[in-house]
């Protein structure tokens, strides 16, 4: 050992313990191994420092004729204890970090302060001579007094160890625990932090988590339920309702094939009957979106098939209306005509119907007539690479053909019936004029264009390609070098 360490091992010794605090902070997070070997160097320099001089942590301090080298001796050896298990306490929390994560923070605290009991009670028995029984038995009434002192808090630790153990939910896992619905940000020795989906935090205890009813979106994975529920008229049939429930499900793209989307009756009272449908969904992400857009189409299809949500104004439409002057009521273009210009105008609108499967307009062809979607679904598909894909999904209300009524250009895509359709549809000769006449509707049209021309052209266009890093250093990379 160098002469300057034999000669002052005391000074050593607190400038390592110093070395180690520094080390252990000016050391990036992310280079956690580095840290744990330059803590176990430096233990392991600390520990021959002190055994070289004698100063035997399973001894007594020495140079007991001198008081103030007895108690710095003294003090160096407790520490021993302490960075031993301060050392032990990282080694242990490494090693469960690579097994288990996360989620095996609780345990890892939890043996880190046994491990410091341990080591506090070694030093008192082996450095100060103390006699352990009576510590024991002192720190035994002591704790039974804060235990009592400490008992809801207690029962949150050790709840925390049951949820640890079985692991009913983990960090990442979208859950609601009586009711409180949110993504676990953190587990610890006390409660249960959930970020809710309005961005707020909220603390359960976990003594509160171990036995309250706890839902776990997150399992199995990629697959997340929703439930939209709608009440409807009395007076509407079941199988008429059930069926544009159905319909509307088909038209929401977000749900999931399998498990297979429901529409089931749930309630039925004198003001009205309740019916809920029920899916799944890829991403927690998805749940508002696709809840507000199957509401939506639930509302449509409903409309369609002549029957009204209890809360919307039943009656608004005089039963003695057609169907294209309902339709044009609720088209978001052609609302705004006026009443006599909507009874003319539904006069030129001549019904069609398709069975699933049949091509409505193909892409590349010109149309000279608009289509509007009375009932039904349309398929909107696209050509990329030479393969079709499904786009998108049309409803009641939506238009169809507007590209050769404005521009004579053809059909961007094809659309066809997925569902039975009815379609109302205007001959050219006969819309032209109003759009010359209403440039409101004219514009309304236009932009409606310009935006499934933007959609499509980003559906179709080949995503850019990243350049491929090359060079001696890139192969290091690659390698983990």
């Amino acid at each position: 050992m160098p002469s300057f360490i034999a000669d002052h091992p005391m000074l050593c010794a607190v400038a390592l313990i110093l070395i180690d605090i520094a080390v252990w902070r000016l050391i990036s997070p992310n280079l956690a191994n580095w840290k744990l070997a330059a803590r176990l160097v430096i233990f392991a320099v600390f520990s021959a420092v002190l055994f070289n001089d004698g100063m035997n942590p399973m001894q007594a301090a020495p140079y007991a004729d001198d008081t103030t080298l007895h108690l710095a001796a003294t003090a160096l050896q407790i520490g021993w204890w302490l960075f031993a298990a301060r050392t032990l306490t990282v080694l242990l929390g490494a090693v469960m970090m690579q097994r288990v994560g996360h989620t095996g923070r609780l345990l890892q605290d939890l043996l880190g302060a046994v491990i410091f009991l341990i080591a506090i009670i070694a030093a008192m028995a082996y450095v100060l001579d103390l006699p352990v029984k009576g510590v024991l038995a002192t720190s035994g009434a002591v704790a039974i007094i804060v235990g009592l002192a400490l008992q809801s808090t207690l029962s949150d630790v050790f709840s925390g160890i049951v949820l640890n153990t079985t692991k009913p939910y983990q960090i990442d896992d979208w859950i609601s625990i009586d009711g409180t619905e949110g993504r676990v940000t953190d587990i610890d020795w006390r409660a249960t932090r959930l970020q809710t989906s309005q961005g707020s935090l909220a603390v359960i205890p976990n003594s509160l988590a171990a036995k309250a009813k706890i839902i776990n979106f997150s399992r199995p994975a990629d697959m997340f339920g929703l439930a939209v529920s709608l009440q409807v008229s009395p007076h509407a049939r079941p199988q008429t309702v059930i069926e544009a429930l159905e319909r509307a499900m088909q038209g929401c793209r977000p749900l999931l094939a399998q498990p297979a989307t429901s529409v089931a009756f749930k309630a039925s009272t004198g003001s009205g009957v309740e019916y809920e449908i029920s899916g799944f969904v890829p991403a927690m992400g998805l749940k508002r979106e696709t809840r507000n857009q199957l509401y939506d189409l639930a509302y449509r299809h409903l409309q369609a098939a002549g029957v009204g949500l209890l809360s919307a104004t039943e009656g608004s439409t005089p039963p003695a209306v057609s169907g294209a002057r309902a339709l044009l009521e609720r088209s978001s273009i052609f609302s705004t005509l006026r009443q006599e210009e909507k009874d003319t105008f539904s006069q030129n609108m001549t019904l069609h119907t398709y069975r699933a499967g049949e091509m409505i307009l193909a892409a590349g062809e010109v149309s000279d007539h608009l289509f509007i979607v009375e009932s039904g679904v349309v398929s909107v598909l696209l050509i990329k690479d030479g393969h079709k894909f499904e786009a998108g999904r049309m409803g009641p209300g939506e238009v169809i053909g507007e590209s050769g009524i404005l521009s004579d250009q053809a059909a961007l895509a094809d659309f066809s019936a997925k569902t039975y359709c009815t379609l109302y549809r205007i001959e050219n000769e006969y819309l032209k004029p109003c759009l010359d006449a209403r440039h409101d509707i004219g514009e309304a049209m236009k932009a409606l264009l310009d935006f499934r021309r933007h959609a499509a052209q980003a559906l179709t266009e080949d995503a850019p390609v990243v350049p491929v890093k090359k060079g001696f250093i890139q192969w290091l990379r690659n390698r983990g070098l």
